[in-house]
């Protein structure tokens, strides 16, 4: 079992820039795939980055160049840090923690932060 806590969410003018954290507890950090999600309003609720247990990445097309996603093992954090935001980047965002071991799917979300980028 894997609990996972966001923070670092907050309300941020038009080209401003947060950082996103995410805490897991309660299993091995680093044989998970990592990814931050975001949902608007009314909206599903997409992939923004990702990064592998080898620490690949990829991005949404929308976020490249804006966004960055690493991880720190040893202290069991994923960030997103976000630059040059936009109104359209105003969501709630989720921390998600996935692994395939023996055939079984382990799936992991955290509460949400909410980013609001507005004038």
């Amino acid at each position: 079992q894997v609990q996972l806590v966001e923070s670092g969410g907050g309300l941020v003018q038009p080209g401003g820039s947060l950082r996103l954290s995410c805490a897991a507890s309660g299993s091995i950090f680093s044989p998970y795939n990592l990814a931050w999600y975001r949902q608007a309003p009314g909206q599903a609720r997409d992939l923004v980055a990702v990064i592998s247990s080898g620490g690949s990445t990829n991005y949404a097309d929308s976020v490249k160049g804006r966004f960055t996603i690493s991880r720190d093992n040893a202290k069991n954090t994923v960030f997103l840090q976000m630059n040059d935001l936009k109104p359209e980047d105003t969501a709630v965002y989720y921390c998600n923690a996935k692994r395939i071991m023996i055939g079984v799917s382990y799936n992991y979300w955290g509460q949400g932060t909410q980013v609001t980028v507005s004038s």
